[in-house]
């Protein structure tokens, strides 16, 4: 027959889940190996409130036992660990949650590695039937977001980062590859979290946000200026100086009878892509536009091209 769970953590059935896990809590603390070596019957008494804890601390499994009572295993509702299934810390599955092992001893010199470590997944058994230390735990990822200049994030550069760490502001000196993207991410290895038990700490994970450019604009490994020019040298053609990332200012030319939209390229004067190693061009697109204002002989000028000039539409629908 099933032992009464209840009785074996010294609760009513109507108990509370914070009662039964302070119930098991100091039980385990009074029965554990460590407090007692070599009591066998301590041992035993620490299996089976282990086992016990494991079921009235799990919602699902407190309902099945209170359904089916000294019956709860043949049922066809498996014990914590199966039929025939060994004691442990396995399961805390509901009810009150996890236990804080360092709360059973607080500082009373025992050593919690060996507290549960079949059940909780760590350590592996040694001859005597103890277990081993848990291993140690690497740290979490920290996550962060870092601004970056456009002209940075195209060229390539550093940026610094701050970060606290123990109450304390470090500023780390991140290098930013040239072409990096928005939203890439740049992983710093080891400046993350701290391991627990010894462990390595995890890494910093900075995602990538860049600063929009007043008058640059990016498409993949492109890059896109828009030039404005006059209608008269739209019309006739010209030469205009166009600054580039790369070389600054260079000269481009205008051939005679460019359209508002045209793209003109400059080849080799994009951005890096990390992946190929090729870089990209950029592009004038060129954008025609007329004063706010105009003379009275500009006005003129422009209504003897519209009487005497052809329409652009003609033929066009």
């Amino acid at each position: 027959m099933a032992d009464d769970y209840y009785k074996i953590l010294g609760v009513s059935k109507t108990a509370t889940a914070d009662e039964i896990r302070k119930a098991y809590r100091k039980l385990a603390r009074v029965n554990h190996p460590d407090a007692k070596p070599n009591d066998a019957k301590a041992a035993e008494k620490f299996k089976q409130i282990q086992d016990a804890y494991d079921v009235l601390n799990d919602e699902t499994k407190r309902k099945q036992y209170d359904q089916f009572g000294p019956d709860f295993a043949r049922m066809g509702q498996q014990g914590p660990f199966g039929p025939g299934g060994s004691g442990g810390a396995g399961g805390f599955g509901g009810g009150a949650g996890p236990i804080d092992l360092s709360e059973l001893f607080g500082n009373g010199g025992i050593d919690l590695g060996d507290f549960f470590s079949g059940g909780m997944g760590g350590g592996t058994a040694s001859p005597g039937g103890r277990r081993s230390k848990r291993a140690s735990a690497r740290g979490e990822d920290a996550r962060a977001t870092v601004k970056v200049d456009f002209e940075t994030a195209v060229n390539g550069g550093s940026v610094d980062v701050r970060i606290e760490r123990g109450g304390t502001v470090e500023t780390l000196g991140v290098k930013v590859p040239a072409g990096v993207s928005e939203g890439q991410v740049i992983r710093l290895a080891g400046q993350g979290n701290p391991g627990s038990r010894g462990g390595t700490p995890g890494d910093l994970l900075l995602r990538i946000e860049i600063l929009p450019h007043p008058y640059f604009r990016r498409e993949g490994s492109n890059l896109l200026l828009d030039v404005p020019i006059s209608p008269p040298e739209a019309a006739l053609g010209t030469k205009v100086d166009v600054p580039t990332l790369s070389e600054g200012r260079v000269v481009v030319k205008i051939p005679p009878g460019t359209s508002s939209g045209m793209k003109l390229r400059l080849r080799g004067k994009g951005v890096l892509d990390p992946q190929t190693k090729q870089v990209g061009d950029q592009f004038v697109v060129i954008k025609i536009v007329l004063p706010k204002t105009i003379s009275d002989r500009d006005r003129a000028l422009y209504q003897q091209l519209a009487e005497e000039g052809s329409s652009v539409r003609e033929g066009l629908w």
